[in-house]
């Protein structure tokens, strides 16, 4: 139940990042569900893969080429769903990081509502 809830939270933070960001279209809700889903599969196969790759520039750039790997999983998604584009990688950048700002702000809300 906690795994669809999460679902539903990032297709929402999606749909709202791309409503805010120039330059990214969502088709629907349906085609916003299907692009959390498979960002939530290519974050958890390939991005873990490519940080450990990536370790080096990681260090020295203290974090912020993951900022460059969320972008560019974020332009592979774009790839792969049909009915979700992404104007370029400047557009792929600004929506990571407004997407991960609401994921951010749904996050903490809903772990401030749930029962301990």
């Amino acid at each position: 139940m906690n795994i669809l809830l999460n679902l539903l939270i990032s297709a929402l933070a999606v749909v709202i990042a791309a409503y805010i960001t120039p330059g990214v279209v969502v088709d629907g809700y349906l085609t916003a569900i299907i692009v959390a889903f498979v960002l939530a599969i290519v974050n958890s196969t390939i991005g873990p893969f490519l940080k450990v790759l990536t370790l080096p520039l990681n260090i020295l750039t203290l974090g912020l080429f993951s900022l460059i790997i969320n972008v560019l999983m974020v332009l592979l998604v774009a790839k792969i769903v049909p009915g979700f584009w992404v104007n370029g990688f400047f557009t792929a950048m600004i929506f990571a990081i407004v997407l991960a700002l609401i994921s951010m702000v749904f996050g903490w809300n809903l772990l401030m509502k749930t029962p301990r």
